[in-house]
């Protein structure tokens, strides 16, 4: 099981301790340390689309009108932090730690 995310969420940190808690073994990829591969980003936006871009963040917030029109995907490559989190690789893909996930993975 692979968690994508970053060191510094809350909802990373809670997904990756009850995880761990429940007897899964999990590779957390930090996504700010190690960016995503195009491949990995496009396999991740082709499951979720647009609910990928984390529209809530300080990051997106931080974004001029013209650079938030650019693709999703040039904005994940180029800003790792608007992407949602965590996003979770086990027998699926899963997006977010809300009730749906932790009763899918827990």
């Amino acid at each position: 099981m692979e968690l994508y995310g970053i060191k510094s969420c809350d909802s990373c940190r809670k997904a990756l301790k009850s995880l761990e808690r429940a007897g899964h073994t999990v590779t957390f990829i930090d996504v700010r340390a190690a960016p995503l591969s195009q491949d990995t980003l496009s396999k991740f936006h082709a499951a979720f689309g647009d609910a990928l871009l984390n529209t809530q963040s300080t990051t997106w917030r931080g974004l001029n009108e013209a650079e938030r029109g650019k693709d999703p995907l040039a904005l994940l490559a180029a800003h790792p932090t608007l992407m949602k989190r965590p996003v979770i690789q086990a027998d699926a893909l899963y997006l977010g730690w809300g009730k749906d996930v932790q009763t899918a993975l827990l």
